[in-house]
């Protein structure tokens, strides 16, 4: 089970959590993000609108727990095998593979991201800590921890793929194949 977007809850609140998000990742398959609101994902879960806010912000929010949860769900095994590139390159194919996989999904929540409610705020750290964990655990090497500067490029690289998708501008299988080009440039002349 994953956590709760909220801390501190019971049992059978953590439950109604689980109805409101089940629900609300069918919802959004079923009629795209700009359509669904809070009020037809409380329905399809079986409770009132009150409750599904008590849980759930906005559908900012519930996007951003989607992703968290799509996201942190896949664990991604990073390879040690190869170079620090190759590695790297495999993280970066990987994750956009994720993201991919629910394209509502994905279409909902680069705009939810680029909120300002506290709930999508905690995520966005969340989420941006995830992308830094796996970049760093592409480019461990014994003895010798990953440059700092250099996940906060690829970071920011990452993120800015993302948002290029996000407005349409690349395809998710375009951007992957440029973070792969993107990465040979950050690390050109490391092993």
């Amino acid at each position: 089970m994953f956590e709760t977007p909220r801390q501190g809850l019971n049992r059978r609140q953590a439950e109604t959590v689980e109805r409101l998000l089940t629900a609300g990742l069918a919802e959004l398959r079923a009629v795209g993000h700009e359509a669904l609101t809070i009020r037809t994902v409380a329905q399809r879960a079986g409770v009132s609108p009150a409750t599904a806010y008590t849980y759930l912000a906005s559908k900012n929010h519930l996007f951003a727990e989607l992703f968290w949860r799509h996201l942190n769900a896949a664990h991604l095994r990073v390879s040690t095998d190869g170079t620090a590139v190759e590695r790297l390159q495999a993280t970066m194919r990987a994750l956009t593979a994720r993201i991919v996989e629910e394209p509502e999904l994905a279409a909902a929540v680069t705009p939810a991201l680029l909120g300002t409610d506290p709930d999508v705020a905690r995520l966005r750290l969340k989420i941006g800590g995830e992308f830094l964990a796996r970049f760093e655990a592409a480019l461990r090497e014994p003895r010798r921890p990953a440059d700092p500067a250099v996940l906060d490029v690829l970071v920011l690289t990452f993120s800015g793929a993302l948002l290029q998708a996000g407005m349409g501008l690349l395809t998710y299988d375009q951007i992957a194949e440029r973070l792969v080009s993107a990465v040979d440039v950050i690390l050109r002349g490391n092993p």
